[in-house]
């Protein structure tokens, strides 16, 4: 009992408990001195400001001790804290994001000139991975077409002789390798690497990752140019007939089939941004189509002669396209208002053959003309200029002889700042600093390192995903919006001018028989007629020629027998709110005959007289 008391005498109540101190509450004293050096390094070694948590004291904020009143000392405390927080976490974000554009080659003095670098300098200061993208692929069976799966890591080529051959860009490793023997104009990665289509000189085939025939599209006949849309899983294809064709990959079914009626035609492109295709025809113009539309969205005259190349640019939501003539010019044109091209210049080739054209992720355009590719970035080529002098060049590249042209395709890396050139001799793959983006996003197919399982999660999630071509339009805001009323109900309330009453009822509390009559599906064989009868003989009888006039013109193609059945079936509907109009109709007859037999005689018209009216009842006022 007596440990028992001494211990409860040793416990201190909570008020007494030891306080303890904060190694940072600690002010230094006259004996502590302060190290430069470790004073400078603070601000970079310690926690970063959005890391810390809301009870750090080391955001220096006033604390109004000269205010007497708690409580507003308190809020102003508050508010002056979270406001030293909010300049905090800012300066923090603005040094641990910069928002200048990175990766670009700079010029360190007004003299330099980034388009003198050569390639070997490039992949001399360029790391190790990144220096791995220069390749020169030597291949006999060009000229050569190039395509990039959507995380950038396989790519697919098909020469004109008949080779084609899809493998990994990353391991290097050769998927399949085919010589059909026959002329093939284009080649496309569908959903993913695992199938691929071939335009073939009849049709379209579809193979598989190890080049096993799939598919042979009949539909699609003669093509050229091949386009696949990810988000509508549909495959576009243009030919030599002049036939624009959608062909849906999960079902099997031919969506659209749309004649150009421009003849043949070898350009196609697509806005990645709103699933609509570019083409460029032989006439010079460039027309936007869609699934829905049997003729074009919009048509331009972009050149002077035939278009050998379009391209969009993908950074800004698809609203500038650059087109590459015969001629031997480059435009670059606003998507939005098309009136007039933003920049022109001619080819540093003189125009001699034909031009590609290609934009980067980051708004690069590489055009590729002659023996050589040249590089322009923005906002030089975007800047609206009325000479045609040429851009600013940022980088070129010479094919190694003459014997590499022409170069017929020009694809840039997804992710990556590779550039894949496609000439006679094969491939060449070039670094282009700045050109691609850096970020990944996994859930949009685009992670280099994504497996088998992966791979069937986002199959299965864009097949559940996917987008009906009826919603392709110019502007996609309007989906999910309000359409706008039709001009036939416009037409419609416009012919009621003459009737105030009903213009003042709304469409739902219309009579059943206006609104029958507004939305075009009221008998016009039975249609009751409350127009003034005239007092003069003779314009009766004109009316009434006229009554019978209108009534021919109306069945006019209806024969006896649908008049006697649309009566019938008249007849046998009773609505109350129909026959209260025509009571209501009927008694606005007989006022306005009486108005009139008055103005005419000066009397009064008696009612008829019938052989029940000895019954009625007299009443004795």
């Amino acid at each position: 009992m007596d440990a028992l008391i001494a211990k409860a005498d040793a416990t201190q109540p909570l008020s007494k408990k030891r306080k303890r101190t904060h190694p940072s509450d600690s002010k230094p004293g006259p004996s502590q001195k302060s190290d430069k050096t470790s004073a400078s390094i603070t601000k970079n070694t310690s926690l970063p400001t959005s890391l810390r948590s809301r009870t750090d004291k080391s955001v220096d904020a006033p604390q109004y001790k000269h205010i007497a009143n708690p409580k507003l000392r308190r809020s102003l405390v508050q508010t002056s804290t979270h406001i030293a927080q909010s300049q905090a976490l800012l300066s923090d974000a603005i040094h641990l994001l910069p928002s200048e554009e990175t990766g670009f080659v700079q010029a360190e003095d007004t003299m330099e000139r980034t388009w003198r670098l050569s390639q070997a300098d490039i992949v001399k200061e360029a790391g190790g991975e990144a220096a791995r993208g220069r390749l020169e692929m030597k291949l006999d069976g060009g000229p050569y077409r190039v395509r990039y799966t959507k995380n950038g890591r396989h790519m697919a080529i098909a020469g004109r002789t008949g080779h084609v051959a899809s493998f990994d860009t990353l391991t290097g490793a050769v998927h399949s390798e085919l010589q059909l023997g026959e002329t093939c104009s284009d080649v496309v990665f569908l959903q993913d690497h695992s199938f691929y289509a071939v335009a073939q000189q009849k049709y379209v085939f579809i193979y598989d990752r190890d080049g096993v025939e799939i598919h042979k599209l009949k539909a699609h006949v003669s093509p050229t140019r091949l386009e696949f849309l990810p988000y509508h899983w549909l495959l576009a294809s243009v030919g030599t007939a002049g036939y624009l064709k959608y062909q849906d990959t999960s079902t099997g079914q031919l969506v659209a089939e749309h004649r150009t009626a421009l003849g043949a035609c070898s350009v196609l492109a697509q806005n990645p941004q709103n699933a609509v295709l570019y083409l460029g025809h032989q006439n010079g113009c460039v027309t936007l189509w869609t699934p829905n539309l049997p003729h074009p969205a919009v048509k331009v005259l972009a050149h002077l002669g035939p278009l050998s190349s379009v391209s969009i640019d993908p950074s800004e939501s698809g609203r500038y396209m650059a087109t590459a003539g015969k001629d031997g010019s480059v435009k670059v044109w606003d998507c939005r208002n098309w009136k007039g091209a933003v920049r022109e210049w001619t080819l540093r080739s003189g125009g001699k053959g034909d031009a590609e054209v290609e934009w980067s992720q980051k708004g690069v355009l590489a055009v590729g003309s002659g023996g050589s590719v040249n590089m322009y970035t923005s906002p030089s080529i975007k800047t609206p200029h009325h000479s045609s002098s040429q851009p600013p060049l940022y980088l070129t590249h010479p094919l190694p002889s003459a014997s590499h042209r022409p170069i017929t395709s020009l694809r840039f890396a997804p992710l990556q700042d590779i550039l894949t050139i496609g000439h006679a001799k094969g491939t060449s793959s070039i670094l282009v600093p700045g050109a691609g983006e850096g970020g990944m996003d996994t859930g949009e197919g685009l992670d280099l390192y994504e497996g088998v399982k992966g791979r069937r999660e986002r199959e299965v999630r864009g097949l559940l995903d996917k987008i009906q071509p009826d919603m392709i339009t110019l502007d996609p805001e309007i989906v999910g919006s309000l359409a706008p009323p039709s001009n036939d109900l416009f037409s419609k309330i416009r012919s009621l001018a003459n009737r105030p009453f009903l213009l003042e009822i709304p469409f739902a509390r219309l009579p059943r028989a206006e609104r029958l009559r507004v939305s075009g599906k009221a008998d016009l064989t039975e249609e009751l007629h409350s127009d003034a009868e005239s007092a003069d003989g003779s314009d009766d009888t004109k009316k009434k020629v006229d009554n019978e006039a209108q009534e021919k013109r109306k069945m006019r193609g209806k024969g006896k027998s649908l008049k006697r059945y649309l009566r019938k079936q008249r007849k046998n509907v009773i609505d109350p709110t129909a026959v209260a109009i025509r009571a209501k109709i009927e008694k606005q007859k007989a006022e306005r005959k009486a108005e009139i037999r008055k103005a005419k005689y000066g009397d009064e018209p008696q009612e008829k007289s019938s052989a029940l009216d000895r019954f009625k009842r007299v009443s004795k006022e």
